[in-house]
């Protein structure tokens, strides 16, 4: 791997912290802006959003009985054990966890709303990185997955020499 291609996946990693804070602080607009104009997000019970202005009228919707009413990190979206991988020198695929949890609950009370992984395509495009297709695979309390998770696009352990 060169220093470059290096380069890239943090420019990615990085995107998807920006997603993050992004969607706990309200910042809406900002958070539209990571996607590209065609992006698709699959996010099982939340439905199929495709394109930026549906992608912006729904997470208003998600955004609003919390964060827009009650200011911000009344959620954190924490991801860990970003997979990424270039595909070409203008794409690429990545993977990552979430734990998503609801603050501002008493103290006894479970903060934990789902566990799941993403299932991300990223495109750059005019020199900046883009999410282009999120998946979101809802593990745990309920299980909503993609038709085909976890796929080929990452190479299953399991079957490793």
């Amino acid at each position: 791997m060169t220093v470059e291609e290096l380069l890239e996946i943090e420019s990615i990693r990085k995107l998807r912290v920006r997603y993050s804070y992004y969607l706990d602080t309200g910042a809406l607009d900002a958070l539209v802006a990571l996607f590209t104009d065609d992006a698709v997000c699959e996010f099982g019970p939340y439905g199929v959003w495709t394109g930026k202005a549906t992608i912006a009228k729904n997470y208003t919707g998600v955004m609003a009985a919390a964060i827009l009413e009650k200011g911000p990190f009344q959620t954190l979206h924490v991801n860990t054990n970003h997979w990424v991988e270039l595909t070409q020198p203008d794409a690429a695929v990545g993977r990552l966890y979430l734990v998503d949890l609801a603050l501002g609950g008493a103290p006894d009370k479970n903060p934990m709303v789902w566990l799941g992984a993403y299932d991300e395509a990223y495109r750059k495009i005019g020199g900046a990185w883009k999410i282009s297709r999120s998946s979101l695979q809802f593990m745990w309390p309920e299980r909503h997955l993609t038709a085909g998770f976890p796929g080929a696009v990452f190479p299953d352990p399991r079957s490793a020499d």
